[in-house]
């Protein structure tokens, strides 16, 4: 099965180049010569590969910075997954789409299905709700997967923040009152391979739309920085305490929703999907980070 992937340097497309095995091959599709915004190198990037499967992984990440660059936001996280949309229904490619959970206002008691309303906050939650209205548009052979709260060992993200902290300070502030699901970018590459070879066997309209993927259980950010002190203390580092903080006490350009928590039954249900639980998953991330 060959899998074209755009951005090649996010953490989702370096762990589905790592998860890749002798029977898929992963063609990684990003700057320069593969800009989103621009739908005529998208659609000619795409063509010229042909691959079985797309996977939209690319987009505009920094979302303090989405509130000063909102334009940008949305030519890369709106338009350009409207591109790529175009580009795999063009090849007649079933396309796997990843948004987020900033799709929504957090304002929920519980965790957010699928169907619940969508009311993004901030200007990176608008751009990706936009993006996953014309991937719906666009490609009707497509699966949007929402997730939330990821890291892995590459690139730049809570987990390795955390450990970098934890080698000089002996305690960190962190946010205890937003809830979410850490996920690992590595399950989650897991979790689209199995999806794409699906969706490239089975026509069932089922399979297609929206759904949530995120890891097993929830945390708070101050529970999740917790668990990555304990993890590097169990292998000998010091121990960083956690001092838990409001978010009122560390303000960002960007309000964060303070429920993330996504609700995945309708993964297990239609695809009997379900990623790890988040506590092993960070327990293997560290165990890769620390020498």
């Amino acid at each position: 099965m060959r899998i074209a992937v755009t951005g090649s340097k996010g953490q989702v497309a370096m762990s589905l180049i790592e998860r890749s095995d002798r029977d898929t091959e992963i063609v990684p599709l990003s700057r320069p010569a593969f800009a989103l915004e621009d739908r005529q190198t998208v659609l000619a990037g795409i063509e010229a590969v042909r691959p079985d499967v797309v996977i939209s992984a690319a987009a505009f990440t920094a979302v303090d910075r989405a509130e000063a660059e909102e334009d940008l936001a949305i030519r890369v996280n709106g338009e350009g997954a409207g591109h790529v949309a175009e580009a795999a229904a063009k090849i007649g490619a079933p396309l796997l789409h990843l948004s987020t959970d900033y799709v929504f206002d957090g304002g929920l008691d519980r965790p957010y299905r699928e169907d619940d309303p969508t009311g993004p906050t901030g200007a990176y939650g608008r751009s990706k709700l936009i993006g996953e209205k014309l991937v719906a548009e666009r490609c009707p052979n497509s699966t949007v997967l929402r997730t939330a709260w990821v890291y892995s060992p590459f690139g730049a993200n809570f987990v390795r923040t955390m450990l970098r902290l934890n080698e000089t300070r002996e305690e960190v502030g962190v946010v205890a009152d937003q809830s979410g699901n850490p996920t690992s970018a590595l399950d989650i590459a897991d979790g689209l391979l199995a999806i794409a070879k699906r969706l490239r066997e089975d026509p069932t309209p089922a399979l297609r739309g929206i759904f949530h993927m995120t890891g097993l259980g929830e945390a708070t950010w101050a529970d999740l920085a917790e668990a990555v002190f304990q993890e590097a203390h169990a292998r000998g580092r010091r121990l960083t305490h956690v001092k838990r903080i409001a978010t009122a006490d560390y303000p960002t350009p960007a309000r964060r929703p303070a429920n993330s928590r996504l609700d995945n039954a309708k993964l297990r249900r239609v695809y009997g999907l379900a990623l790890p639980d988040w506590r092993g998953s960070v327990a293997a991330c560290c165990a890769q980070l620390i020498s």
